[in-house]
């Protein structure tokens, strides 16, 4: 079971910034996105799909990388949503795999809606959602055989923590997927990123609480010190580039309350970093040694 962790007074704002933030803005993101708050997945030879059908393609061609595909019978029946936002995925694995997921958010805003639109779905038998930290999930060692997390590791500070906690829900034989924001690999012959490319980044963190950016390299070297294998990562980048482009679109014909300015300015920067190459999309998945 998850021992009580101190946390410095740093991240315990950082948290608490995450939190209120995802209060304040979900309403919006669901209205311009729906009920995924997370990039979609395009086929960058053909003309892009809408968003919504996107997102969804980003949930399968994750499981699919995984492997989690290839066998329905063999498909996870307890999964965690770590970050789950407004609980999206979490249904989407309840309603179409017949898995129990549990997701956990640090937005009480969000853990209401989710079980809102699980009940309206008709699949709260098989979700559940709570407010919970990633960096001390409440709940057994080795209790989930999925843990999945998305677009979640860039907001958190402490990634060997983070990482850790994955890790240690997992059940032996488990699959772990995280797919989460990052920065380009550093060249051989760098330390760090550019200046320049340091301030694009830090732009984008200071609306959206983000922590420091980290690459996919970084990611996979954090799972060196854990009992895990088949470790596989790859840059998706490529495959998400209409999504920011199709959110600023949205978001700019928005009609609810509020003003949106600063995440359309931030949007705007995602896109950008994409562009220039400093921005990645980064998948791993592994699997804990049984």
């Amino acid at each position: 079971m998850s021992t009580m962790v101190q946390f410095s007074p740093e991240v315990v704002a950082m948290q608490e910034g995450i939190g209120k933030m995802y209060d304040a803005i979900s309403a919006f993101w669901e209205d311009i996105l729906g009920e995924h708050i997370h990039q979609g997945y395009y086929d960058p030879d053909a003309p892009p799909t809408d968003v919504r059908t996107a997102q969804f393609r980003m949930i399968d061609e994750s499981l699919r990388f995984a492997g989690l595909l290839e066998d329905p019978s063999k498909f996870p029946k307890n999964a965690i949503d770590v970050g789950c936002g407004l609980g999206g995925t979490t249904r989407y694995l309840g309603k179409k795999h017949g898995a129990k997921c549990v997701g956990v958010t640090l937005s009480p805003y969000q853990v209401q809606r989710a079980i809102e639109l699980a009940a309206a779905q008709g699949v709260s038998d098989k979700v559940s959602f709570q407010v919970a930290n990633a960096l001390n999930l409440p709940f057994p060692d080795g209790h989930f055989d999925f843990v999945w997390s998305m677009e979640c590791g860039e907001h958190i500070p402490e990634r060997e923590q983070f990482i850790s906690e994955l890790v240690r829900v997992a059940a032996p034989g488990a699959t772990i997927i995280v797919a989460a924001w990052c920065h380009r690999d550093l060249l051989s012959s760098e330390k760090s990123l550019k200046p320049s490319e340091k301030q694009h980044l830090d732009k984008i963190s200071e609306v959206y609480h983000l922590a420091e950016w980290c690459s996919i390299a970084d990611y996979v070297k954090l799972l060196k010190p854990h009992p895990v294998e088949n470790v596989k990562s790859d840059d998706w980048s490529k495959y998400i580039t209409p999504f920011w482009t199709q959110a600023i679109q949205a978001a700019l014909s928005w009609n609810g309350k509020g003003s949106p300015e600063d995440g359309i300015k931030a949007m705007g920067w995602m896109n950008e970093g994409y562009e220039k190459d400093i921005i990645k999309f980064g998948i791993v998945t592994c699997r804990k040694a049984k």
